[in-house]
C-alpha cells in the first residue's frame, strides 16, 4: 500500500490527508486506506486514514480524492 495519494491534483501523505480533514495539524496519523463507500457527494473514491489530533482523541476520517467532501466519526 502506498504511503503518498493523489487528493485534488495533489501528492498527499497521510499526515498531510489528515490535516486536509481536520482543518490543522495532528499528533499522529496511521496510514492512508481506500474507503469501503464512495463519496456521497460526487461518487469518486474515498480515502481513510486513522490520526490522533490530541493525546485523548483518536479519530477515523474519511476524503474524497476528487472533491472538497470530508467527514470524521465524531458524533
Amino acid at each position: 500500500m502506498s504511503e503518498n495519494r493523489v487528493v485534488q491534483g495533489r501528492m498527499v501523505t497521510a499526515g498531510k490527508l489528515a490535516e486536509l480533514i481536520e482543518g490543522e495539524s495532528v499528533m499522529e496519523v496511521d496510514s492512508i486506506e481506500e474507503a469501503d463507500e464512495p463519496c456521497p457527494d460526487c461518487g469518486g473514491n474515498a480515502l481513510k486514514v486513522v490520526y490522533m489530533p490530541s493525546v485523548t482523541e483518536l479519530v477515523t476520517g474519511w476524503k474524497c480524492q476528487d472533491c472538497d467532501w470530508s467527514e470524521t466519526d465524531r458524533d
